[in-house]
């Protein structure tokens, strides 16, 4: 009797979880970093505050009342029994009897109002100029060159010269508020676009070569077509993370041309109007100084976490560690 030998199946390993999509994978490794987590926790509160704060506390911020001038927030009343306080303010009021709280989420409005559409104008213009400068060899020197020469320019003397010049025909054709904050978004976007266009080439050039944008030309694909779907799609991690820089860029430049007296209107709140307006009385109150200048300085400082995760979230090196 012949005894038969069995031939062993062969065998497939069945996967124990369905695979995950890029961006469950660049989630997870954001969701490491403590820091990424607490900017954009404070990013999305102090953005509702100020869109939804308004309507919440419905005092106006631009209301004079002499009477309840002077006004020291109520938590000075844990130390100083003396003090001048009162919970129509809670944050106490400026030396014209106006809210402090109403002003600071009115002021945060029009800070972060221009500094996200200054950051998108920016990031527009250097991923153009830095996509063109990548792709087509004919057109690099000239943009780098451009893009050196903008970039050695004093930026500041920069903004004050175009303040000083455009500023009356965009307040007479637009109005005070409307003309200063196309003026100074436009100024802040056209000379903040540098950092990203130097990105964005930098990573075109190294893509150009690879082999899927290879296969792409030898089929006839069009410039056009090959950057709008193979390039652009991959330089997106670093125009994400170069637009968290130039929102935190925007916001500080903001705040110091209206702390310089050159911004918005001298009724119309900024933070950084007012920490302008706060300066003279700082050692009186600082209280004044302290509430915008951390309102700028926790944006920014969790703008800059935010950016600081995406780029190890969205780098592939890091994320399959």
């Amino acid at each position: 009797m012949t005894e038969q030998t069995a031939t062993p199946k062969s065998f497939e390993p069945v996967p124990t979880a369905p695979p995950r999509s890029q961006w469950a994978d660049v989630w997870r490794q954001f969701r490491r970093h403590k820091g990424a987590l607490f900017g954009g926790g404070f990013l999305v509160f102090i953005t509702l505050a100020v869109l939804v704060g308004p309507y919440l506390w419905t005092v106006d911020p631009q209301k004079l009342n002499i009477r309840f001038k002077d006004i020291r927030p109520i938590y000075t009343a844990l130390w100083d029994g003396d003090a001048k306080v009162n919970w129509a303010h809670p944050l106490g009021s400026d030396n014209l009897g106006r809210d402090i709280l109403a002003n600071l989420l009115s002021g945060g409005r029009a800070s972060m109002a221009v500094g996200w559409a200054a950051m998108l104008i920016s990031v527009v213009i250097g991923t153009v100029i830095g996509v063109v400068a990548g792709f087509f060899k004919r057109l690099d020197g000239l943009f780098m060159r451009f893009t050196d020469l903008v970039l050695s320019l004093p930026i500041l003397p920069l903004l004050l010269v175009a303040v000083t010049l455009f500023r009356q025909p965009l307040r007479k054709n637009f109005g005070p508020e409307t003309g200063m904050f196309i003026l100074i978004v436009a100024i802040i976007g056209i000379t903040s676009w540098m950092q990203t266009a130097r990105i964005v080439r930098g990573e075109v050039l190294a893509l150009k070569e690879r082999e899927f944008i290879l296969a792409a030309r030898s089929i006839g694909t069009k410039p056009f077509k090959i950057i709008t779907r193979h390039l652009l799609p991959n330089v997106l991690s670093p125009i994400m993370v170069s637009a968290t820089l130039g929102l935190a860029t925007a916001i500080i430049t903001e705040s110091a041309l209206s702390f310089l007296g050159v911004g918005f209107p001298s009724d119309f709140p900024t933070w950084g109007k007012l920490l302008s307006d706060a300066v003279p009385r700082m050692e009186e109150f600082p209280e004044r100084v302290v509430l915008p200048g951390l309102m700028i300085s926790l944006t920014v400082l969790s703008v800059n976490y935010i950016g600081d995760g995406l780029r190890d979230a969205l780098d592939p090196r890091i994320r399959g560690r």
